[in-house]
């Protein structure tokens, strides 16, 4: 459902300004004129574009984390600021079901829901031998991606990342890169490459040790 209404957004939202226009029109202004309505339409669209704007990406990856932290990726919930591999591939035919599926058919997915309100944390990554990979933070209060790990931007070595929120004031350990979350929460996507069936059990192993650890000695 979820996927389904953000691929329809801008035509569901167009739709339910227009009914909302033509209900305003028609209590308060009588339902007569065409002039009316057109100034009507005007304002209630541009108030609807605001909201749309402000609280569209709140409301969906409130629905995100709703999902992933009652509902997990296929093994159960997951637990606030822990990730979860998937131990199969998705199937392009279950794209819209799926949470993170997007019809892609050859990677394994990682997810979580970060909360960075009590400190920092520490993604571990493995060494990925020149496998393609991909750590993906989300600032759900706009949906901005704001930081990537992996081959293309990291490369493929073992590796941690500090991940820290607005408001934390700590020194980071010396020589560790650090991601800078916009907000206390950030939504987590990783991809690992499966290159063939037989490769499977290697790629799974490998998203399995895409972590989260606290860091150690933390403070806000």
């Amino acid at each position: 459902m979820n996927r389904l209404i953000l691929k329809y957004a801008y035509p569901i939202t167009f739709v339910i300004l227009a009914i909302l226009a033509w209900t305003v029109y028609r209590i308060f202004a009588g339902g007569t004129g065409i002039i009316g309505f057109v100034v009507v339409a005007v304002i209630i669209w541009g108030v609807g574009a605001f909201a749309f704007v402000y609280f569209w990406p709140r409301m969906t990856y409130s629905a995100f984390k709703r999902a992933v932290v009652r509902h997990g990726l296929g093994g159960g919930p997951i637990p606030i600021n822990t990730l979860y591999a998937t131990p199969t591939l998705s199937s392009p035919a279950a794209s819209n079901a799926s949470l993170l599926g997007t019809g892609t058919s050859d990677v394994l997915y990682v997810g979580g829901w970060l909360d960075l309100a009590n400190g920092p944390l520490v993604l571990h990554v493995p060494d990925m031998a020149g496998r393609y990979y991909s750590v993906q933070f989300t600032d759900p209060s706009d949906g901005t991606d704001f930081a990537y790990v992996g081959k293309r931007t990291t490369g493929t070595e073992a590796g941690e990342y500090l991940i820290r929120g607005p408001h934390w004031k700590g020194t980071a350990p010396q020589g560790m890169p650090q991601i800078a979350s916009p907000n206390t929460a950030a939504l987590v996507v990783g991809r690992v490459f499966v290159e063939s069936e037989s490769d499977l059990p290697t790629a799974y192993a490998l998203a399995q040790q895409i972590q989260l650890t606290p860091l150690m000695g933390s403070h806000r």
